[in-house]
């Protein structure tokens, strides 16, 4: 049995959410962090002292922290090849693909883009700052556009972790009032993952509790 600890509206939490109900593993899950806060206490915080979420802990193992570990831990001991493959070669082709993402997709979606647009106030927003942020995100999805014309799923023909940590943003995305960039190969792929019973349950999941006031 898994124990998670984080809120469902936490997109890192919902990766591993996603990740986790496609192993279709059992787990049990803790809210955790902003309006249902308990991160900065003492317990919370001897598990990670970031103070942040996710949070697992695989039975009686030691909690761990940081989604892509977490991601690749649950990978590695539970997903079969397709999903994380056990060459060595192919697995780095993968797990290249699931770093390109974190680093170029989600932070450059979550902080810049979400944040400004849902968690900050109307007034308070940076309209240049935000069309910028908006342009350097356009320049990496029209990679991942450029890849996914090649096969339905970021490395190929099986949905691996690299979908996870690329497609988990995908819906605020969408879903948010943006300028869209025309990434034909992109809307097809979200479309794809909006098919898939574990994307709607954990991903596609009301973020308005985040507004500011």
């Amino acid at each position: 049995m898994l124990t998670l600890w984080g809120r469902k509206t936490s997109s890192n939490v919902q990766a591993l959410m996603w990740c986790v109900a496609e192993l279709d593993l059992d787990y049990q899950r803790i809210d955790i962090g902003h309006r249902y806060g308990g991160n900065n206490t003492p317990p919370f915080l001897a598990m990670n002292p970031n103070g942040t979420v996710p949070v697992l802990q695989d039975e009686e193992n030691t909690p761990m922290w940081e989604t892509g570990a977490i991601l690749r831990y649950l990978a590695a001991r539970y997903a079969p090849d397709s999903f994380w493959p056990a060459d060595v070669t192919a697995r780095a082709g993968v797990d290249q693909w699931a770093e390109w993402a974190k680093l170029n997709v989600a932070l450059n979606f979550t902080a810049p883009l979400f944040w400004p647009l849902v968690r900050t106030p109307a007034a308070e927003r940076d309209a240049t700052a935000i069309a910028h942020s908006l342009a350097r995100l356009h320049h990496f999805l029209t990679i991942a556009d450029r890849q996914l014309e090649k096969a339905p799923f970021l490395t190929g023909t099986d949905f691996s972790l690299a979908d996870i940590q690329f497609g988990h943003v995908l819906y605020r995305y969408f879903d948010l009032p943006l300028a869209h960039a025309v990434l034909p190969a992109v809307a097809a792929y979200y479309a794809r993952l909006c098919q898939r019973p574990a994307f709607r349950q954990h991903v596609m999941i009301s973020y308005e509790e985040l507004r500011a006031e």
